[in-house]
């Protein structure tokens, strides 16, 4: 059973979230930038209404804290039908499993709910603790990529990770008592 539930952000979520990733900031150095402020944090919601963008807070289900956050971006639809993944966790809960148990809800509503082919997630190759996350959901590396993203103010390498929507059905966490339709 899951310890941790996934929702939309809120405006009430602001003090409870920005708190956690100032207080997460050089933990998530070089690897990620996240919200740590009210006017970014304003616009984190703003593009959580765009319809190419589904943002999901990871909270825990026995004390409903935020732990993290999921992203879902640049959601493509037509022929491509895939989205790029990215996430966070905040320092006090990291190596608990939490993220393992958000990304098999995240993978779940991206297959099932947004009827999406493939997800990708490209990572700064020394982020083993994101590569495992990935590797642990299922997905597989596809290659390499060159100053990818521009991350705190530097053009950063990015190893790109992926899985399609027939590699999680089949997958454990593809028949973990839901109903796939093909």
């Amino acid at each position: 059973m899951s310890r941790v539930f996934l929702r939309p952000p809120d405006r009430a979520d602001r003090d409870e979230f920005v708190s956690l990733m100032r207080a997460s900031r050089s933990f998530h150095r070089p690897w990620a930038t996240a919200p740590t402020d009210d006017d970014r944090f304003s616009a984190y919601l703003v593009d959580a209404r765009r319809p190419d963008f589904e943002a999901m807070l990871v909270c825990r289900l026995e004390d409903l804290s935020i732990i993290g956050f999921f992203n879902l971006s640049q959601i493509a639809r037509g022929s491509l039908q895939s989205a790029y993944l990215g996430y966070a966790v905040g320092k006090p809960f990291a190596r608990h499993g939490y993220m393992g148990e958000g990304i098999r809800l995240v993978l779940r509503h991206a297959f099932l709910g947004l009827r999406l082919h493939r997800v990708e997630a490209n990572i700064q190759p020394g982020n083993k603790a994101s590569i495992a996350l990935a590797r642990g959901a299922g997905f597989r590396r596809e290659g390499f990529s060159p100053r990818y993203l521009k991350i705190g103010g530097r053009w950063r390498d990015h190893e790109r990770w992926a899985i399609l929507a027939e590699e999680w059905r089949t997958g454990p966490e593809g028949r973990d008592g839901v109903v796939q339709r093909d």
